[in-house]
């Protein structure tokens, strides 16, 4: 147990987490993981003199287990005597994307109340499984570098303090501590892409390529965020000259292609971000047709409508615009 908490807390170390007297919103689905970081947020707690809130949302998806969640939750909040927020979403709210629906309500919740509450971090659960599981959908669905990259240990106000953290692991301290958690049930339906992942393509790859395929994943992920960043700093030149608002981006196809290979693509991809807001639609092939727009030699004026956002040539003149 004591060294469990000690790798998390070398890890946090390394990874500038958390300084003494942060005060730290924790997510807590009253799953293992998370039950597993309170555990180990309230043990160091007093060490860096650590200020905690849980946070909790009932997605109301399953009935009478969703609503005993919740009460396990407020029991945990009162076992470690930390105060606890909860919020119930409503069906209606779920849209068409289930997964990325769910995780916009319960990342929006804990930015709120971390305002709200004046504090400074937000702390998740995702552990070493969970970034195996991300990196290879990301692969599958042909993501970018900065897809690759997954999860980071610390992404703004956001921190994970079990990134580098086995399930096996977990499980184990979780046992050793005789500590209770739920299990949520749609862990295993198969319609979800992660659990035909977590269940299927990730065994498989154990038993017939790499008994470490998690931790391989895993660690090649947290280097290529290290090369992604260097990557998006160098790109950001380019956006904030060619971005002067939210609307447009306009520049020279020359100077553009002047820029290596790796920056072309980072760029446009920041330029797609700024202007549409997000790019959890945008593939890699959209990003390949606006570099062959970019680079054709044709005299005459091109236009095409990519991703959503229209791009137009004229001369050496491009114009990327909602």
């Amino acid at each position: 147990m004591a060294q469990f908490i000690k790798t998390i807390q070398n890890f946090a170390f390394q990874n500038d987490l958390w300084k003494k007297n942060s005060r730290i919103v924790v997510g807590v689905s009253g799953g293992g993981d998370s039950s597993c970081l309170l555990d180990v947020l309230s043990k160091l707690a007093p060490k860096y003199d650590l200020q905690i809130h849980i946070a909790h949302v009932n997605y109301a998806l399953r009935g009478k287990d969703s609503k005993d969640d919740e009460i396990f939750v407020r029991q945990l909040a009162e076992k470690y005597s930390f105060p606890v927020s909860i919020i119930s979403s409503k069906k209606a709210q779920h849209k068409e994307n289930l997964e990325n629906s769910l995780r916009k309500i319960r990342y929006d919740f804990f930015e709120k109340l971390r305002r709200d509450l004046k504090f400074d971090l937000v702390a998740v659960a995702h552990n070493q499984d969970d970034q195996a599981e991300t990196v290879l959908m990301r692969i599958i669905r042909g993501s970018g570098l900065n897809g690759l990259g997954a999860m980071k240990a610390k992404s703004g106000n956001i921190i994970r303090p079990l990134l580098q953290t086995s399930k096996v692991e977990i499980l184990a301290y979780l046992k050793e501590n005789n500590l209770e958690f739920r299990t949520d049930k749609s862990n295993t339906d198969l319609k979800f892409t992660r659990n035909r992942i977590r269940q299927g393509l990730l065994p498989y790859l154990e038993k017939e390529f790499n008994p470490s395929i998690k931790k391989t994943l895993s660690d090649w992920s947290l280097s290529v965020a290290d090369d992604y960043a260097f990557i998006a700093d160098s790109a950001q030149f380019f956006v904030t000259s060619v971005c002067k608002n939210n609307k447009e981006a306009k520049f020279e196809a020359k100077k553009f292609l002047d820029l290596p290979i790796a920056i072309q693509r980072q760029a446009l991809r920041m330029v797609f971000e700024k202007l549409r807001g997000d790019v959890n639609d945008l593939e890699e092939g959209q990003i390949a047709e606006m570099t062959k727009l970019i680079k054709s030699t044709k005299s005459k004026t091109k236009n095409a409508v990519i991703g959503g956002l229209k791009i137009s040539k004229k001369s050496d003149s491009i114009e990327i615009f909602c």
